[in-house]
């Protein structure tokens, strides 16, 4: 978001540098938004007392004697540790963000009201139960409990920077159960990747024909990869402009590209130490400062059918329950299943009038409506937001000519593209959530993902009995045609949605055979599955190193799990190298460095000297060999579909894409492979220095955490306030420890360090189902949203180096361990 360095002028800069080294007013700016974390603070509209522990790593245990009480308490707790980020999302998910931040993100907030998430979130919540709606309430009258009588800077330091940019005077909005319903189509945003696809696909199919189109991108996993569920249970120009504006939505929703993903696995306990199931997940998103998770515990005292929720694990600040961990009895987790969920659509509109769009053969009026955005220190801007039968029209600008005659339309029609996506229509994502979180087995479980409409994920499951088990829910639709992969007329019926996989028909497994369930975003079933599932899975690499170290061991016991979630081995690595250490180097410098790399183990650890090699290498690899031949903007991001691709063309040392297209000679696969080693050879040079003992992969792969807001600002002087790092980082795309790389930005931005950690675990739990006391996890930076408060960072160190705390279940632990008692009372 470096739009946001245009509001920050050096008056600003100066000022804010007097007041933070003030000393004593320095000290008070920063520390006024401290929340209170002990004591006793009367809380209108409870019921009864509500204690909030919270433990050494600031975790918040939640003791309630009602529901609503119980969420009550989690909306105050939440507004107290992560405020502004929770403002910052609502603001994201409403497309409010210019009357914050200024005139640069209009045209953000253009498209975030043209798919227009905060209006369906408030068709969901009029059509909840009332159970829900209930719980909704009460956490949103817990948030507005803690707002009540703060001014913005008393409730987190960006408040009171942005005070000097022109934000006078902000009270922030009281909370409605419509910004947190908002947050799941967010959620589900950042969990797809087929508008991505579709696009890349349009501009690629005529840039570079159809045969290397599926060759860049296949849409198949490797055959020797494995499927999540071996035996499942079975009941241009316009384009080109719109890809930037999804690239800007990236900056906000964590950066999207081919390689990022999930890993989940759950063990039997006929396979593990302790005799009972254990069960694994680590989320990969996009990561910034504070985490995208909270960790916290919700409990019922007593525990009854009054009072159902006794869970720990996982939520999101501006979110009621737990949404990955387990209650007293099961444990789930989460990956993406990656279905295909969204078509664009090509409208064909009425050259007289723009509001009326073909359907079979007559002009029909679209939706139309307007809205107005606000803008910090700016004219506010009315906006027109048209929609067809398929969903919102994304694309500002008709008569796409160039696009349309590319496509074999008529070149002289008018067309928009609108995007057909399950997530734009109501749904009850929550009322799944709270189901989810008092399910006591297996059939309670599956009943409560009936409702997960989006984002379909991969959700393993473990209990105290000894069960283990797998369920994707979610809308998938059924196509009268095509396959999603490119964009499709939409004035007749030919390509309409037909349906959905019904329920009992999407994938699920109950105490599978093999005694275990894996899964990380590679294909949940093969080509005998009767529905079009997905095409956009990852390739595999993580999958298939997760089933070995699984199937390695006779027992898996906890600790081994960790060194699973840690193990750093680069399977591409072994693909790819063979062919470059087949060659004999004349240069000294190469030739030691081609040494280096046979001696290598594969594992890109911190301290690694052959790692760095490596990955230099490839990126000048995939460069080389791909750059030429694609549209601009079109780079590969070095990751697992870049590995599946070159290792196919390693065995074909003639084929046309190692020829350099910019070049008179006609180049080969070797000449590729030499020039790319010495190109990666000298980018370490200059990165790193001339003396090669010093190269390590931790001192190119380092993570910055930055804050969402300002920390993006472009100005180092207030960067410096809130981000923290760098940090040395092990692992890579494509690796279990997948701390994601996007080498694609060295072809974009060279001053942009490649290799630096651009997604990666956004948490790591172990549950341990034979003792939930002995359960693990660890998050990304720390509990608290506020800059030098002891848990803002606290966690970065431990979570580089795959160290965990313990998940405190029992409250006695979780009192012993107490570092401040909050006591709420009515």
């Amino acid at each position: 978001m470096k739009r946001l360095g245009k509001i920050l002028t050096t008056l600003v800069i100066v000022l804010i540098v007097l007041a933070l080294s003030a000393g004593a007013f320095g000290v008070y700016t920063v520390r006024r938004a401290f929340p209170r974390t002990s004591g006793n603070v009367q809380l209108a509209g409870l019921d009864s007392p509500v204690d909030v522990y919270r433990d050494s790593a600031g975790i918040p245990h939640i003791y309630a004697s009602t529901v609503h009480d119980l969420f009550m308490a989690q909306g105050y707790v939440h507004a107290q540790d992560r405020f502004y980020q929770m403002d910052f999302w609502r603001h994201q998910t409403s497309g409010r963000l210019a009357e914050l931040y200024g005139d640069g993100l209009v045209g953000t907030d253009t498209f975030l009201r043209t798919v227009g998430w905060h209006a369906i979130a408030e068709q969901e919540y009029a059509l909840a139960e009332p159970e829900t709606k209930a719980m909704l309430d009460a956490y949103a009258a817990g948030v507005n409990a803690y707002l009540q009588g703060r001014s913005a800077a008393d409730l987190s330091l960006e408040y009171s920077l942005l005070g000097l940019t022109g934000l006078k005077n902000y009270t922030p909005d009281p909370w409605t159960p419509a910004d947190t319903l908002a947050w799941g189509k967010a959620m589900a945003w950042d969990l797809g990747s087929n508008l991505d696809s579709e696009i890349a696909r349009a501009v690629l199919l005529p840039a570079i024909g159809p045969e290397k189109t599926a060759e860049y991108m296949p849409l198949s996993a490797p055959s020797d990869h494995p499927l999540a569920l071996p035996n499942p249970a079975l009941g241009g120009g316009a384009l080109s402009a719109l890809q930037a504006r999804l690239n800007e939505l990236d900056t906000l929703f964590g950066e999207r590209f081919a390689g990022i993903g999930s890993n989940n696995w759950v063990i039997a306990g006929s396979r593990t130490t302790t005799g009972l199931p254990l069960l694994a997940n680590d989320p990969h998103l996009g990561l910034h400062l504070p985490s995208i998770w909270y960790e916290i515990g919700l409990h019922c005292t007593p525990l009854g059918p009054a009072c159902p929720y006794d869970v720990r694990g996982f939520s999101f600040a501006g979110v009621p329950a737990i949404i990955i961990g387990h209650n007293n009895r099961i444990a789930w987790g989460f990956t993406n299943a990656y279905p295909d969920v969204q078509d664009l659509v090509i409208e064909k509109i009425n050259p007289a009038n723009p509001n009326q769009y073909e359907v079979n053969g007559e002009w029909v009026e679209m939706d139309v409506r307007e809205e107005t955005i606000t803008v910090l220190g700016g004219e506010s801007q009315t906006i027109t937001i048209r929609a067809t039968r398929h969903g919102p029209i994304i694309t500002a600008a008709y008569g796409l000519e160039d696009f349309a005659a590319k496509a074999g339309l008529d070149p002289g029609g008018q067309y928009a593209l609108a995007l057909r996506w399950t997530t734009l229509q109501p749904n009850q994502l929550f009322q799944a959530v709270f189901q989810l979180n008092r399910a006591q087995n297996f059939a309670e479980f599956r009943d409560a993902l009936r409702n997960f409409a989006a984002p379909s994920q991969n959700i393993i499951y473990a209990d105290v009995d000894g069960n283990i088990g797998y369920q994707v829910p979610g809308l998938v639709p059924i196509r009268a045609q095509g396959d999603g992969t490119v964009p499709v007329p939409g004035w007749t019926d030919e390509y309409e949605w037909i349906g959905y996989i019904p329920f009992e028909d999407l994938p699920y497994s109950y105490n599978p055979p093999q005694g275990y369930i894996a899964t990380a975003n590679n294909p949940v079933v093969g080509p005998d599955y009767p529905y079009m599932f997905g095409t956009d899975w990852d390739p595999g690499y993580r999958a298939r190193r997760i089933v070995d170290l699984i199937e390695a061991q006779p027992k898996v016991s906890p600790e081994y799990i960790q060194q699973m979630q840690g193990d750093d081995l680069s399977l591409g690595a072994q693909e790819i190298l063979p062919a470059l250490l087949a060659l004999r180097f004349d240069e000294a410098k190469l030739a030691g460095a081609a040494d280096q790399l046979r001696g290598w183990d594969f594992q890109q650890t911190i301290d690694s000297q052959p790692a760095a090699i490596y990955m230099s290498y490839l990126n000048a690899l995939v460069q080389d060999t791909f750059a030429d031949d694609l549209p601009e903007g079109y780079a590969s991001s070095g990751g697992p579909e870049a590995w599946v691709t070159l290792r196919g063309l390693l065995a074909d040392p003639d084929s046309d894409w190692w020829d350099n297209q910019d070049t008179p000679a006609v180049e080969r696969r070797d000449d590729i492979l030499r020039q790319a080693f010495a190109e990666g050879y000298a980018a370490l040079e200059q990165r790193l220095g001339s003396d090669p003992s010093k190269w390590t992969w931790g001192a190119l792969h380092t993570m910055t955490f930055e804050n969402e807001t300002l920390g993006r600002s472009g100005v180092s002087l207030i960067e410096g306030l809130f981000n923290r790092g760098p940090f040395a980082t092990a692992g890579g795309t494509g690796i279990v420890n997948a701390t994601g790389a996007n080498l694609a930005r060295d072809d974009a931005d060279p001053t942009v360090n490649a290799y630096a950690v651009s997604s990666g675990p956004s948490m790591r739990m172990i549950v341990d189902l034979s003792s939930l006391e002995q359960s693990v996890t660890m998050h990304t930076t720390g509990q608290s949203g506020h800059a030098y408060a002891p848990h803002y960072i606290d966690f970065a160190d431990d979570w580089r180096l795959i160290r965990y705390h313990p998940m405190l279940w029992e409250r006695a632990a979780v009192e012993a361990d107490a570092e401040a008692r909050l006591t709420l009372t009515p």
